[in-house]
């Protein structure tokens, strides 16, 4: 099967048989299996790729700066991830990877379309937001009291982590531009929200639970004469 990115998308977003829920806010229904014999298809030489239900739009439209940030963000998770972090934190990050496929997913079929499988294609539930909800809250009460801003810095994990963060900042308003124009699924855009809540989180566990935090000191650069 030859495959793009979005191409990719459209394959994975198709349900197939199976109704078990996975134990990390998973979807239900969803067990694609793929296989690539060959990455480069010459589809998008002129700029335009397709989209999840195989609609035919520029490189540049809204829809893909969003799932393609997301794209972004999971590959600096994955670098985060390549840093050391604890198995713990490993683990909880590479199900979030995963989350993010499935974010890329959703955002890559317009909630209204008519074309292929229409609305029966994998989006993302108000359970994938519950359990970055629920690591936020289980992993909070291991850090340091804020008395500060923090700067991105630190551990190298912790400034991997800040990066990640921030670009999933990003994802989340490409994600807001694309639902100023079209219909986005309300959870993505939440699931977006909380994940750079629980990648800031991660980042200060990093920094021996907020205590090698770096700390933003107002004016402190300015010296005076």
């Amino acid at each position: 099967m030859v495959v793009g990115y979005s191409a990719l998308y459209n394959f994975l977003t198709n349900p197939v048989r199976g109704e078990s829920t996975p134990a990390y806010g998973g979807c239900v229904g969803y067990r694609p299996g793929v296989r690539i014999d060959r990455i480069y298809t010459r589809a998008g030489d002129a700029g335009q790729t397709s989209l999840g239900d195989g609609e035919r739009v520029s490189k540049n439209d809204l829809r893909i700066w969003a799932y393609g940030t997301v794209d972004e963000t999971g590959a600096a998770i994955g670098v985060a991830i390549a840093t050391g972090l604890d198995a713990e934190l490993t683990g909880l990050l590479r199900r979030v990877q995963n989350d993010l496929f499935d974010v890329g997913a959703d955002l890559s079929v317009p909630l209204d379309t008519e074309r292929g499988h229409g609305k029966s294609r994998l989006r993302i539930t108000d359970a994938h937001v519950a359990a970055l909800e629920a690591a936020c809250d289980d992993l909070s009460p291991r850090l340091e009291p804020l008395t500060s801003f923090v700067l991105s810095g630190g551990t190298p994990q912790a400034a991997a982590l800040h990066l990640a963060r921030t670009i999933c900042r990003r994802a989340e308003r490409h994600a807001v531009a694309l639902g100023e124009a079209d219909a986005v699924n309300p959870a993505a855009l939440a699931y977006l929200n909380r994940l750079s809540d629980l990648l800031f989180i991660a980042a200060r566990l990093a920094n021996d639970g907020g205590r090698a935090d770096v700390l933003w000191e107002p004016g402190g650069s300015v010296t005076d004469g």
